[in-house]
């Protein structure tokens, strides 16, 4: 039997015009000794569930379903009987200290009120394990007889957590308690909340927006979103290879996590209402008709056996996701290619390659020059095919009529824009002709699209703009016309061949910033292909090395620059052009 066991729990608030869904058919166990993290944006139910167990819902709140807790029904339990689990079995840290204080009462007396109340200590005897529980708690018991104005912010946390331990708990619900607290003081918190969990033996749930101190403390999460369950496992896996498309969009907003990649939040706001179907179906890039209509259940799903960060007998992963989670949209096997030169002989351009990316993920594939990134690029793309090897796009098998290359399939751009620009066509037809060839929308739709498409890359769309050839323009601005062709076509994958090598470094940055932007907002998937390894740190989440047409290693971003295994990787990790005081040239 688990300790906590939470079946088909349902939690609306209502008010005078409406009710709030807050908590929707929500199942979780605890085990004990185990620390369980709640993650997920603000309103997504945590607190509200956090309450629940603790039977400290306002008046205004219905519930169904049920919370067991040693086989006790919580739900339909009697308020009496609900004081008798409170503190004694169940105790909570919450947030926002100042407010759950009382200012003009010292912190020994509120301290010991629980222990006074439930286990009967008289004031002596609990001003004595006041002090024990200041010291398990890292305070001074100089600050038993102070008011709570008169500690930090880091400090009235400590004494919560005090507070919630006075009772021996056989739970301990953490609210967001290093919420407001200073990057050194969350150290010491997280610190503290590890050792406890080893020496006061009791079980944790982990309220918390910030998944960095989550991966610190927790050994399992559950990522709540719209008062639903979306991810459940392993902390440390799901962080490493999240299965849920908000999941992941939660971990590329979190500054903590991969120290050098950009930061993007998720686009959308969360429902304000009921929904019928999948609650994250606005913001999610892989919808399909069906998330409108029916609320995805929380299943097991087979992790990939290639995932990073998965530990040894790890397979499955619990996810609210019609697809399984986020699906696979391009595998590429054993893919190779030659080149016959001039005396007959074959140069081995790509040699049994095999990659996949998943539904709006960046891959950064790196090199030296001649590695053979661009060929793969170009085969990937379907602008070259493959002497031997299969590539499957979409679901589908890529085959020389380029599936893939039509509207919402795959677009490339090229490392020069005049490979994709003509000088002789003006920015408009440059951008529109994708359009012309496949026989996409009206003439006046065409133009639309095109000043659309123009906009989104930072380019005027002004007649005079439009009418200009794409000779005149300078090199970032050709660039971004390649861009913005590429884009009108709506791609699910987007390749970007060493887009900004010939540019200058401000135009670089803007054309890259600008181009993640995109990526994130609409959500398709990047291959970007660069010798730039600090580009690809920022850029990606996925790098692929490449050296003698074979790709050698393949991995998080973070970990391949930071930890590379293959002395390959470790030369171009190592080659790379340090800051320095001074030249080192003498």
């Amino acid at each position: 039997m688990s300790l906590l066991e939470i079946r088909g729990l349902f939690i609306d608030y209502y008010s005078d015009r409406d009710a709030f869904r807050a908590v929707d058919d929500l199942n979780l166990t605890l085990e004990r000794g185990e620390v369980i993290g709640l993650a997920g944006e603000s309103g997504s139910g945590k607190t509200t569930l956090g309450l629940a167990i603790m039977g400290l819902l306002p008046d205004n709140v219905r519930s169904s379903g049920s919370i067991l807790f040693q086989g006790e029904d919580l739900v339909a339990m009697q308020d009496s009987d609900k004081d008798r689990i409170r503190w004694r079995h169940i105790a909570m840290v919450f947030q926002n200290s100042l407010e759950v204080l009382n200012p003009v009462i010292r912190m020994v007396d509120q301290v010991s009120e629980p222990m006074i109340e439930h286990l009967g200590l008289g004031k002596e005897q609990a001003r004595a394990r006041c002090v024990r529980l200041f010291e398990q708690v890292g305070l001074d018991s100089v600050w038993l007889d102070a008011y709570p104005h008169q500690l930090s912010g880091g400090m009235r946390q400590r004494a919560l957590l005090a507070m919630a331990l006075s009772c021996d708990p056989d739970i301990l619900i953490l609210d967001e308690v290093t919420s407001a607290l200073d990057a050194f003081t969350k150290k010491e918190i997280s610190d503290l909340l590890c050792r406890l969990q080893k020496t006061a033996d009791c079980s944790m749930i982990l309220i918390s927006h910030d998944i960095t101190f989550l991966s610190a403390v927790s050994t399992r999460m559950a990522v709540l979103y719209a008062g639903r369950i979306m991810e459940l496992g392993a902390t440390s896996e799901i962080i490493n290879y999240p299965m849920h498309p908000y999941t992941r969009g939660l971990i590329n907003s979190t500054p903590g996590i991969f120290l050098y990649r950009d930061l993007w939040g998720i686009p959308g706001e969360a429902p304000s209402g009921q929904v019928r179907g999948c609650p994250f179906f606005g913001r999610c890039t892989q919808r399909v008709d069906l998330c409108s209509r029916q609320p995805p259940r929380l299943l097991p799903v087979r992790v990939p056996a290639s995932a990073e960060g998965m530990t040894v007998g790890s397979s499955e992963r619990d996810v609210a996701c019609h697809l399984g989670g986020v699906v696979t949209l391009l595998r590429a096997s054993g893919l190779n290619y030659s080149y016959r030169l001039s005396d007959g002989k074959l140069l081995d351009a790509v040699k049994d390659v095999s990659l996949d990316l998943r539904e709006g993920e960046v891959m950064a594939v790196v090199g030296q020059t001649g590695s053979g990134k661009s060929t793969l690029a170009h085969m990937l793309a379907g602008v070259m095919g493959s002497d031997v090897g299969e590539i499957f796009f979409d679901g589908k098998k890529m085959n020389g009529d380029r599936y893939g290359s039509g509207y919402g399939g795959i677009q490339i751009v090229f490392q020069d824009p005049a490979s994709s620009t003509s000088s002789r066509l003006s920015v408009l037809d440059a951008v529109k002709e994708p359009l012309d060839i496949n026989g996409l929308h009206s003439p006046r739709e065409r133009i639309e699209l095109v000043a659309s498409a123009l906009s989104s890359v930072g380019l005027p769309t002004t007649d005079e703009f439009l009418r200009r050839h794409c000779g005149e323009l300078s090199g970032g601005q050709r660039q971004r016309v390649a861009i913005a062709r590429a884009l009108i076509m709506r791609p699910k994958l987007l390749i970007a061949d060493e887009i900004t090598a010939s540019l200058d470094v401000s135009s670089a940055a803007n054309i890259l910033r600008m181009l993640k932007g995109l990526q994130n907002c609409r959500g398709f998937a990047m291959i970007y292909i660069t010798h730039d390894l600090m580009i690809a740190l920022k850029a990606s989440d996925r790098i692929a090395v490449m050296d003698g047409g074979r790709i050698i290693e393949t991995g998080n971003s973070h970990y391949v620059m930071l930890y590379p295994r293959q002395e390959a990787t470790k030369r171009l990790v190592g080659a790379r052009i340090h800051k320095s005081s001074g030249g080192n040239c003498i």
